[in-house]
Parts: structure tokens; C-alpha cells; sequence
């Protein structure tokens, strides 16, 4: 890959990590019963948050060997 292309995926990588901080901080209204259910209900969008840590973590991989193997040659 090019320079240019490991450097967009590093930063798109950033950009998903920032906005799964959010996604996993969001903290909706609850009852106040501490069930399985009431913290799914508590934080509805955990599960973008970490899709989006994986999407990042895939897309980080890519870059760094990517790199590994240009700078080996």
C-alpha cells in the first residue's frame, strides 16, 4: 500500500475509536433494578461501540503490516 493509504486507514481508525467512546458512553434512563436486561436497556449502544473497536482494530492491523512489509524490503 501507499503512504498515503496506511495514513487514512490509521486515521479512520482513530475516528471510529473516538466515536465508540461515545457510543459505549452513552448511558440511557434506567429504573434503578440492576437485572440483565436494565443494563442492556442502560447502555443500548454497546454493541455499535464495539463493533466499531473491531472495525478500528482491523483496519490498524492492516496499516501496521502494511508498513512491516515495506519497510522490510
Amino acid at each position: 500500500m501507499k503512504f498515503k493509504t496506511e495514513v487514512l486507514l490509521l486515521s479512520a481508525a482513530i475516528m471510529l475509536f473516538v466515536i465508540s467512546v461515545f457510543f459505549y458512553s452513552y448511558h440511557g434512563a434506567t429504573g434503578g433494578d440492576s437485572t440483565l436486561l436494565s443494563a442492556s436497556l442502560a447502555y443500548p449502544y454497546r454493541g455499535i461501540a464495539l463493533a466499531f473497536v473491531g472495525f478500528g482494530t482491523l483496519l490498524t492491523l492492516t496499516a501496521s503490516v502494511s508498513y512491516n512489509r515495506k519497510t522490510k524490503i
